[in-house]
C-alpha cells in the first residue's frame, strides 16, 4: 500500500513538472510564425518516420501484441501519413479571409493538451497526437499505457529531440515516464490542461469527458462487415482477411463480425478457408468462447493482438500452423455472446442474412451492443445498397470495398489520416470526424458591418402622456373651476382620437 502511494506521488509530481514546463514552452511557441511551426512539424515527422521500424519492434517486444511489419505501417501512417494530410493547412494567425462577407478568421491554440495513449497502438498514436498538437501551436503532455510505457516514451523522445533541433522550445513535448491511474486522472483535471485527447477503454474516455475539460474521446468499435450478393467475393474476402489480421486485429476500426448474404455464403466460406481461416466446430467454439470472455460480457485482455494459432492454443486446440483466423458461425447477438462483441484479435463471428433487410438488422444489433457511431464495412457493387446502409446505419464511417482497419484511418480511402476516430452523437462523442490538427485550434473572427439596418424609434408609451380617462378628468376639473359647461362624452371622444393619432405618428 505504501509502495503504491509512493509510486502515485512520484508519478503525480513528474506530471506536474511536465505540465509546468509545457505551459511555459507553449507560451513561447504561440509567438512562432506559420513557417516556423511548419518547419518543426516537418522535421519531427521525418524523424518519427525514420524511427518507424525500430519503434515497431519495441512495441511488439514490450506489449506482446501485434505484428512488427504491420506496426511499422501504422507508424508510417502516424508520422508521414499524418504530416501529408496537415502540412498545407493554415493553423497560425490569420487563416482565412472572406472578402465578400468581410470576415477574417484568426486561429489560436488551446494551450497544453493531455494525450492518453493506448497499449494497442502506442508508438503510432504518440506520433500522431504529437504532430497534430505541434501543427496547431499546442504543447502536449502524454500519459502512456503502463504496459507500453517504454516504446511510447521512446517515440515521444524521438519527436522531442527532432522538434527541439528544429527550434521548438524545450518542454513543448512532455510525458509521464512512470504512469499511474491516479496521475493520469490528475493530469486530465490539472488547471493548466486545456484539452484532452483520450484514446483507450470506455472508462478512460468517460473520465476524460467528465473532467470538466474539452475532450476528444472515442468510443469502442464493433465493426460489422456485410458481404452483399453483388460483391466480388474473391476480392472482398481477401480484403476482409487482410484487414482482420492486420496487426492481429488491434485497430478499433477492424471488422469484428461477417454478415453474408445467403446466396454467396458457400463461396464466401470457401474463400475464407483459402485465405487461412479455420472454422470451429461446436465443441471447439465453446472452448474459444471461454477464452474470449472468461467473465460474461468482458473481453479477455490476454487475447488482444495475439495470433489465431496462439489463441487456439490458449483454448487447448491445435490448428494448422498457417491459420490466420478463427471463425465460428453464430446466430445470437448480445454482450453475453462472446463471438458477437469487439474482440481486437483475429477471431470472427459469421452471420447469415436471407436478404439486405436482415443484413441491416444484424448489423444494427451488433452496433448496438458496443460499436454505435464508429464504422461499418460493406462489400457490394450495388450503389443503392451502399447508399441504403449509409443513410440507415448509426455509424460515422461506411467503408465500401476496402480494408476497414486501415481504411477508416485514411490509409486506403480519402478520409483524413488519423488514429483517433470520432463516433459522433451515436457514440456519445462531440464529433464523428477523424481527429486532426484543425480540431485543436480555436477560431476568432473579425466581422465588418455590411448590411444597413434602420432601427425604428420606440413609440412613446401611453403611460408618459397619461390615460384618456385621466386627461378627461383633468379637463373637466379645470372646466368646473372656471365654471364652464362641457359635454363629457364629447371631450372623451376627442381625447381618445388625439391619443390614437399621436401613437400612430
Amino acid at each position: 500500500m505504501f509502495l503504491q502511494m509512493d509510486t502515485d506521488l512520484n508519478s503525480i509530481q513528474e506530471m506536474k513538472e511536465a505540465v509546468s514546463r509545457a505551459k511555459e514552452a507553449q507560451a513561447r511557441f504561440q509567438q512562432f510564425s506559420q513557417e516556423q511551426v511548419d518547419r518543426i512539424v516537418k522535421q519531427t515527422a521525418q524523424a518519427a518516420y525514420q524511427a518507424s521500424e525500430r519503434l515497431a519492434q519495441m512495441a511488439v517486444e514490450e506489449t506482446g501484441m501485434g505484428v512488427v511489419e504491420h506496426k511499422k505501417i501504422k507508424n508510417d501512417l502516424g508520422s508521414l501519413g499524418v504530416y501529408e494530410s496537415i502540412k498545407d493547412e493554415k493553423t497560425v494567425g490569420i487563416i482565412r479571409t472572406d472578402k465578400k462577407e468581410k470576415i477574417t478568421e484568426i486561429a489560436y491554440p488551446f494551450g497544453v493538451i493531455a494525450g492518453i495513449i493506448p497499449t494497442t497502438n502506442p508508438t503510432s498514436t504518440a506520433f500522431f497526437k504529437t504532430l497534430i498538437s505541434l501543427k496547431s501551436q499546442n504543447a502536449i503532455v502524454v500519459s502512456p499505457h503502463p504496459s507500453a510505457v517504454k516504446c511510447t516514451v521512446e517515440a515521444l523522445r524521438v519527436c522531442r529531440d527532432a522538434a527541439t533541433e528544429a527550434g521548438a522550445p524545450e518542454g513543448l513535448i512532455g510525458w509521464i515516464s512512470r504512469p499511474t491511474m491516479q496521475a493520469t486522472t490528475e493530469l486530465m483535471h490539472h488547471q493548466d490542461i486545456q484539452l484532452i485527447l483520450a484514446t483507450g477503454g470506455g472508462g478512460l474516455v468517460r473520465a476524460a469527458y467528465s473532467s470538466g475539460k474539452p475532450a476528444y474521446g472515442v468510443g469502442p468499435g464493433n465493426v460489422p462487415v456485410y458481404i452483399d450478393r453483388s460483391a466480388n467475393i474473391n476480392k472482398a474476402v481477401k480484403m476482409i482477411v487482410d484487414s482482420k489480421t492486420f496487426d492481429n486485429g488491434t485497430i478499433c476500426a477492424t471488422e469484428q463480425a461477417i454478415v453474408v448474404h445467403k446466396n454467396v455464403k458457400e463461396m464466401t466460406i470457401r474463400e475464407l478457408k483459402n485465405n487461412g481461416a479455420y472454422f470451429l466446430t461446436g465443441s471447439e467454439k465453446s472452448l474459444v468462447e471461454n477464452v474470449i470472455s472468461p467473465t460474461q460480457g468482458k473481453l479477455n485482455p490476454a487475447i488482444v493482438g495475439r495470433s489465431a494459432v496462439k489463441i487456439a492454443a490458449m483454448a487447448g486446440l491445435t490448428v494448422p500452423s498457417g491459420t490466420r483466423l478463427l471463425i465460428a458461425e453464430e446466430e445470437s447477438i448480445g454482450k453475453e455472446i462472446p463471438f458477437s462483441i469487439e474482440k481486437l484479435a483475429p477471431i470472427f463471428a459469421l452471420y447469415t442474412a436471407t436478404d439486405v433487410e436482415e443484413a441491416k438488422r444484424i448489423c444494427q444489433e451488433l452496433l448496438n451492443i458496443g460499436g454505435r457511431g464508429h464504422s461499418l464495412a460493406l462489400h457490394t457493387n450495388d450503389e443503392n445498397v451502399a447508399k441504403m446502409f449509409g443513410l440507415e446505419m448509426p455509424v460515422s464511417r461506411i467503408l465500401v470495398n476496402t480494408l476497414a482497419s486501415i481504411g477508416a484511418a485514411g490509409a486506403t480511402t480519402g478520409l483524413t489520416a488519423s488514429l483517433t476516430l470520432g463516433c459522433g452523437s451515436y457514440g456519445g462523442n462531440i464529433t464523428g470526424d477523424n481527429i486532426t490538427a484543425r480540431h485543436l485550434i480555436n477560431i476568432k473572427r473579425i466581422a465588418y458591418g455590411i448590411k444597413d439596418v434602420s432601427i425604428p424609434k420606440p413609440a412613446q408609451s401611453i403611460e408618459k402622456i397619461g390615460s384618456s380617462e385621466k386627461i378627461v378628468e383633468q379637463v373637466l376639473e379645470k372646466a368646473s373651476k372656471n365654471r364652464m359647461e362641457i359635454d363629457k362624452e364629447m371631450i372623451t371622444q376627442l381625447v381618445k382620437s388625439v391619443i390614437e393619432q399621436y401613437q400612430k405618428s
